[in-house]
């Protein structure tokens, strides 16, 4: 299943709706499957697109959220930003504290996946 269409999307801003921008966490696991079990119940939804083996991310209202299969890194923080409907772009910088910061949009990120992981992208409720 290919990535959501949002070619034809208006932004919020030109709709004149508030901006959506959702906090994004990156963190390593030890195991992806298990994973993605746990965080669906722990978010109360399945990823939006998972790379057996590799990769998840999950997206409610609030959260942003990936995961990467890196069992020697599990539990480790890989990086935060924002997903929001007003980035032009994906960027990414880091602040004081050498944590990597990403801003991108949605579609920008949906992009970057496979720009990543290659086309093993299973795009929508994806059971591992």
């Amino acid at each position: 299943m290919p990535p959501p269409d949002r070619s034809g999307e208006v932004s919020a801003a030109n709709r004149g709706e508030a901006i959506l921008r959702r906090f994004h966490i990156a963190i390593a696991v030890a195991d992806l499957a298990a994973s993605i079990e746990d965080y669906r119940r722990r978010l109360g939804v399945p990823p939006t697109a998972v790379v057996p083996g590799k990769y998840a991310l999950f997206r409610t209202e609030q959260l942003n959220f990936s995961i990467n299969e890196m069992p020697a890194r599990a539990g480790q923080l890989r990086h935060l930003g924002f997903e929001d409907d007003a980035a032009r772009d994906f960027s990414s910088d880091h602040d004081v504290n050498g944590i990597e910061w990403e801003l991108f949009s949605p579609a920008a990120q949906d992009a970057k996946i496979p720009e990543v992981y290659g086309s093993t992208v299973v795009w929508g409720d994806a059971r591992v």
